[in-house]
């Protein structure tokens, strides 16, 4: 089983920027393709980006391209999600999630197996 932990959220004005941090458990964290998904009060839970299992392949949101990065250190079990040029839009709790082991990227949420607990990120006007 991987464990995930969500940090970094906060309060952002708009154009600024936050990064977040998705720290996972175990020797196999590197196998496992790692997802970022928000969902905004009232809506429904949605994909913003995901990451192959060695960092190789990236794959973002289209609302988000150009302002969001994702990255992976595997030697410190840990992933990343820059966000730059924020806008009250992307309010929302951030989820981190863990897919099966090997699989490629993917943006269905059934996909992923282990997810954080979420970081709250609120952007003002």
């Amino acid at each position: 089983q991987v464990h995930v932990v969500e940090s970094g959220g906060g309060l952002v004005q708009a154009g600024g920027s936050l990064e977040l941090s998705c720290a996972a458990s175990g020797r196999a964290f590197s196998t496992h393709s790692m997802g970022w998904f928000r969902q905004a009060l009232g809506k429904d839970r949605e994909f913003v980006g995901a990451i192959s299992w060695r960092g190789s392949r990236t794959d973002l949101e289209d609302s988000v391209k150009g302002r969001f990065a994702i990255s992976r250190d595997n030697a410190k079990n840990t992933v990343y999600l820059q966000m730059t040029r924020l806008k009250p839009e992307d309010t929302a709790v951030y989820f981190c999630a863990a897919s099966h082991p090997f699989m490629a990227t993917t943006r269905e949420a059934g996909d992923y197996n282990y997810w954080g607990q979420g970081t709250q990120v609120t952007v003002s006007s």
